[in-house]
Formats: C-alpha cells, structure tokens, sequence
C-alpha cells in the first residue's frame, strides 16, 4: 500500500471520528433513550373490528402526530400484525398521553335540548286517578270511589347514555365533565354535523378576564354546513360532544361563520391543558377506527435509569475483558484493537446522536445489545485479520511485506461475515417490529462502521506500525513475538 495514500486515509478516519465527536458534544447532542431505559408508557391498540392496511397506516399516522404534539422526545409507533404498538419514552404525565393517543375523537354538534343535574334522581310525577270498585249483594248494587297512583319519570330522572350507546342518530343525555366528575347533563338532539367538518383547531390563550378558547377553522363543505345549523339554532345551545362527552355548550351568537368558530369552556373557559387537549385531538382528526388497548406498560425513570447502569456496567465489563485478551494473545496488534474500537465508537456515538437529533431514532436496551454483539464482530474481524498475518509471516515473509497481502485476503473474509450480518440484520429489520427492530437496526450499523474502520482505520496503522522496529521487536510487546513468527525471537 502507498505509503502516502496510507496516511491520508488514516488522517481521514481519525479526523472524521474525533471532528464528528467534537462537534457532537459541542451541540449537545447526545443519544436519545427508550422507554426501557429512561422510563415512560407504551400501549398495544387493537381494532374493534376488522379493518385493512389502509385503515391501519392512517391511524399509525394520526397517532404520530398526537404523539409528537405532545412533545415525546423519541416515540415508536409501529404496527404490528393487526396492532398497533405505541411506546412513549421519558413522557412525564403518563395516563394523559395514553388517553390521548388512543383516543377516537367522534367529534358531534348537537343541539341542547334540556340541561339535567350531574346525577339522574328518583324524582318522579305522581298522579291519581279516580277508580270503581263494584260488590254485590243480592239484587242491590253499590259503587265505592277509589285510587291508583301513576308514576310519570320526570327529565332529571333519566339516566346518563353509555358511551357505547351513543347513536348520533337519537336523542341522548350526555356529560359533561369538570376535573374528572361530571359537573352537568344535556339532553341532546341527533347530531346535526361530524369531526370531519373540522380541518384545523389551536387553542388560545386567555384574554382579558376569559379562559382559554379553541380556535377552529372549518373545511369549505364544512364551514357551510355550520352555518346552516347556526340558522337553525340562532340564540341556542349546541353542544359540542367529543367521545360521548359535552365538552362546551355555547350559545350560537352569530348565523355566518364563514367557516371559523371559537369554542369556548362556559362561563369559567376552558383551562390550558383542556384547551390544548381538545385542540390536539381536533387538529389531527379522529381516528378511522376505535381502538382498544390490550396491554399497557409503564415504566419508571429509576428503573429505566436501573436498567441503563446495568446495561453500561456489563458493557464495559465485557469490552475491557476481551481488550485484554487481544493485548495478551496478540501483543502490541492489541492496542491497534483498542485504537480501532475507540474509532469505531466514536463513529457510532456521532452517528446514533445525530439521528436522535433530527430522526427521533432511540436507543433501547434492544439497540444496546445489538451494538455489543456488533463488538464480538469487530473482534472477529482483527482475529481474522491478524491470524492471516500470523499465516503470511510463517511463510517466511517480513511483517512489512505481510502487512497489505495478509489484509487482501482477510478483507474478503471480513467482507463476506459482516456482508451475512448486515443481511441479516436487514430482514429483522424489515420483517419486525419494536425492540428487534431496535436491535436489528443497531447491528446492522454497526457492522457497517466495522467495514468502514477496518479498511480505513486498522489496515493503514497496521501497515505504519509494521515498519517500526520497536513496534515489531520489543521484548514483551513486539507483534513478532506476538505472532510466533520468528524462531529465536525476531521477525524476517
């Protein structure tokens, strides 16, 4: 190899690898976590019913979008044969982000019929009617008055529709709910208008002495349609129903909207987070289906933190093992090992925190594992590479010669092994969802880098090192005593 393309490629790896770490640290970049390593909720979403690939990919997409509104750093939202699979990593308040990403979001105008107490009561009408009791005696006949009492159910009696039985199509009473407890009902007529109408929705914040408010614009069928039902309901109720619960009755104050209304909270407005909840859900629309969650997981921040210093412990534990092994088998070709995994590391570390950066790519327990195992890779391409070397001298020839013909022959070895490892971690990949994926995808990376490092970075220093005579003849260190390739101690 030329002496002169040897060292250029060396500066460039090495530059690449300490320049891209730099820089790294200097944005404060770093690897984003998974959910079993920083803690946070994941939920697996099942169908109600039967529904396509079609249905499935475009709740997958309305759920990502919620999901990121909410600000999780790093979600996974994957399919996973008729499920749908949602992880949550770091999400602080954990049931709100489960409800919210779940949600179906059947979003109704109906108009008020009548508002009821929060509880239905036993209150009933009472009314008496006269009765005839007849009797007789022989031939004489008397006729005493009588009684009987009717119970009417009065409006307050009528009890709360289940969500289930929420037909849009029907008269229902429905409530509306204030810090978890139902503040009021409404009897309501059949729905006059769907979420569908809705093409965007913010929330805003208060003004003057008023709550917060949601901002919503219609579509252009939508916005029509709307002022149809505030001509039919000037200077009247319509409640605004989200998944079988009124969440604002306002009063229709205007018959032309021309396609952008304001929802408010009532009297009081809405408070932020409710707000910010209603306007999310609208803005990315209600989900095809309605989905069920099957299992739900949460995770704490100790335990992830747990699981991440058990998975650091036994890392280095396992890499300083095998280091010094390679430095006791090999001799000084060792520390060209630890050189070469620095590089390769901090390649990878670059690479992993530029794409939790900008791609929302994490790592998970699943990943940290797949980089391990990619460890056990690259130690088998050096073991590779060094035994061919250890092949070449024996023959009779000089390291220095050995150095470039022993690589020839090895690369295609190495280029075959981790060809087969990123073949297979490509149809994990493809194939699976979640924590294999996880892994897959971190193998595959990491084999890939180990190509990268042993061309650019391993074969050039080993082709430097070999001219150096110290490098090659020290007592107890030098690579040809390392090698067994000299009879007496020495290399030819």
């Amino acid at each position: 190899m030329n002496r002169r393309v040897t060292l250029i490629s060396l500066l460039v790896i090495v530059v690449l690898a300490a320049g891209g770490l730099g820089l790294t640290f200097a944005a404060g970049n770093h690897p984003q976590l998974g959910l079993d390593l920083q803690g946070g909720a994941s939920v697996v979403l099942k169908p109600n019913r039967k529904v396509g690939t079609d249905v499935l990919n475009q709740s997958i997409s309305i759920i990502r979008n919620r999901v990121d509104a909410l600000g999780v750093a790093e979600p996974d939202v994957s399919r996973q044969g008729s499920n749908i699979v949602v992880q949550l990593p770091g999400v602080k308040d954990q049931d709100r982000a489960l409800q919210i990403v779940g949600q179906t979001a059947q979003l109704r105008f109906r108009p008020v019929i009548s508002e009821l107490p929060p509880e239905a009561s036993a209150n009933t009408t009472t009314t008496t009617r006269p009765s005839s009791s007849t009797s007789s005696t022989g031939s004489t006949s008397t006729t005493a008055p009588a009684s009987t009492t009717t119970t009417v159910p009065t409006p307050a009696s009528v009890k709360t529709t289940p969500r289930d039985k929420d037909d849009p199509k029907q008269v229902v009473v429905l409530p509306e709910i204030d810090n978890g407890r139902v503040s009021t009902r409404f009897q309501l007529g059949p729905s006059e208008l769907t979420g569908s109408a809705v093409r965007t929705a913010r929330a805003v914040p208060p003004q003057a002495a008023e709550g917060w408010s949601v901002d919503v614009t219609f579509t252009g069928q939508g916005g029509r349609d709307f002022d149809q039902i505030a001509k039919r309901y000037y200077q009247q109720r319509v409640a605004i129903v989200l998944d079988g619960v009124v969440k604002s009755a306002p009063t229709i104050n205007s018959q032309n909207f021309n396609g952008h209304a304001v929802i408010t909270g009532g009297q009081a407005g809405f408070g932020q987070r409710e707000a910010k909840d209603l306007a999310l859900v609208l803005k990315f629309g209600a989900l095809p289906v309605q989905l069920e969650p099957q299992t739900v997981q949460k995770v704490s921040a100790t335990l992830g933190k747990d699981s991440l210093h058990a998975g650091v412990v036994a890392g280095i534990i396992g890499l300083i093992l095998v280091l010094l092994y390679m430095i006791l088998y090999y001799r000084a070709l060792g520390i060209v090992v630890v050189m070469g995994l620095a590089v390769s590391g901090a390649l990878l570390w670059t690479v992993v925190s530029y794409l939790g950066s900008h791609s929302g790519l994490a790592l998970s327990l699943a990943g940290a594992t797949g980089i391990i195992v990619s460890v056990g890779v690259t130690v088998d391409s050096y073991v590779v590479y060094f035994e061919r070397l250890k092949d070449e001298i024996r023959s009779g020839k000089t390291i220095r010669s050995s150095v470039d013909r022993g690589f020839s022959r090895a690369y295609r070895t190495i280029l075959a092994a981790d060809i087969s490892s990123l073949i297979g971690a490509g149809l994990l990949y493809w194939l699976t969802v979640g924590p294999v994926r996880g892994f897959a995808f971190f193998l595959g990376l990491s084999t890939l880098l180990d190509l990268v490092t042993a061309y650019f970075f391993t074969r050039p220093m080993v082709s430097i090192l070999g001219r150096n005579q110290l490098f090659t003849e020290a007592r107890f260190f030098g690579v040809a005593r390392g090698l067994a390739a000299v009879q007496g101690g020495g290399s030819r």
